[in-house]
């Protein structure tokens, strides 16, 4: 989060894996406590997002608008599990939690 202003992602028309790719991408590039606003058309989206974050260890946050536009708020938290560069719905093995392979 910058300012108080959460990261706008936006995964237009796209379907679930490149949803996904593009949250990932995201979540590369920003540290723990940052919230990610991804704005998504996928009528899949409020299913997958917060399974998503359970499988990972993010947080996710809830639905919302942005700009009349279906968004849903996470939040990166410090010791979540990264995901596969290629596969954004596979983790890696953690270095920080020795209990997930």
């Amino acid at each position: 989060m910058t300012d108080g202003v959460p990261v706008i992602v936006d995964g237009g028309d796209t379907g679930c894996g490149e949803l996904l790719m593009r949250l990932a991408i995201q979540v590369r590039q920003s540290p723990p406590g940052t919230v990610i606003r991804l704005v998504a058309n996928d009528p899949a989206a409020p299913i997958d997002l917060p399974a998503w974050c359970h499988l990972t260890g993010h947080k996710y946050l809830g639905a919302t608008t942005h700009h009349g536009r279906t968004a849903y708020d996470l939040l990166l938290t410090e010791h979540a599990r990264p995901t596969h560069p290629d596969q954004s719905w596979r983790v890696t093995k953690s270095p920080h939690r020795e209990d997930f392979p």
